[in-house]
């Protein structure tokens, strides 16, 4: 597998302005985080953001595939969908479609230290 390292050091300078994010290797690849949150994942020059049931539907609409991996005999899939595109060529967009990854993130951390329920 090639190494990212030239395509996550550019997706890194242009996810600044989401706020100090910072990389650090995994999976083979790299994880994007902000405030100690994993947002973001780059594998095989592929940038997949995090997705949970409020924005899994704009990943969906657009046809865009989550991460997966091989566990066995099967594929296992991650909350982590590709980003679009134009993404990729628009720091706007980008900008965007990071929020919105970082706002699954947040979701997913809250509910996670969420009391349970009686």
């Amino acid at each position: 597998m090639a190494k990212d390292t030239g395509f996550t050091a550019f997706l890194l300078e242009q996810m600044q302005w989401l706020g100090p994010v910072n990389a650090r290797r995994m999976f083979g690849g790299s994880g994007f985080f902000l405030e100690g949150l994993m947002f973001g994942l780059v594998f095989d020059n592929t940038l997949y953001l995090k997705a949970d049931a409020q924005n899994r539907g704009d990943f969906e609409a657009l046809g865009l595939q989550p991460f997966t991996y091989p566990r066995g005999d099967r594929e296992v899939a991650l909350s982590y969908f590709q980003a679009p595109e134009e993404a990729l060529d628009d720091k706007d967009i980008l900008i965007d479609w990071g929020n919105r990854a970082y706002a699954a993130a947040m979701r997913a951390a809250a509910a996670k230290h969420r009391p349970a329920r009686t």
